[in-house]
């Protein structure tokens, strides 16, 4: 069975910081590209940050650029998104999501076949 579960969601002011967390278990994890996405309320979901199966490569939306990070422990099979200098239009719900086929990372959500639940975030201004 396969499980994704990510953690570190809550509330935090403007400004401040949050480091997500997403556990991987029942597949692969260390061969295969990972992401995170979010959606806010009455919003499509859309992608945040994606990093490849040896954390060499990663790639972020404009948006958050600077402000994120991406990082993995395969030896833990986890994926973490840093998120610093947050800002009230970074509330969202935040999904972390395993990709498909093993090879480059993506940023569309069709090349994930493995999602974790999400974890709310919201940033209060």
């Amino acid at each position: 069975q396969v499980q994704l579960v990510e953690s570190g969601g809550g509330l935090v002011q403007a400004g401040g910081s949050l480091r997500l967390s997403c556990v991987v278990s029942g597949r692969s994890f260390s061969r295969y590209a990972m992401g995170w996405f979010r959606q806010a309320p009455g919003k499509a979901r859309e992608f945040v940050a994606t990093i490849n199966w040896s954390g060499s490569t990663t790639y972020l939306v404009d948006s958050v650029k600077g402000r994120f990070t991406i990082s993995r422990d395969n030896a833990k099979n986890t994926v973490y998104l840093q998120m610093n200098s947050l800002k009230p239009e970074d509330t969202a719900v935040y999904f972390c999501a395993a990709a498909r086929e093993s090879g480059r990372t993506s940023i569309s959500d069709s090349s994930y076949s493995d999602w974790g639940q999400g974890t709310q975030v919201t940033v209060s201004s």
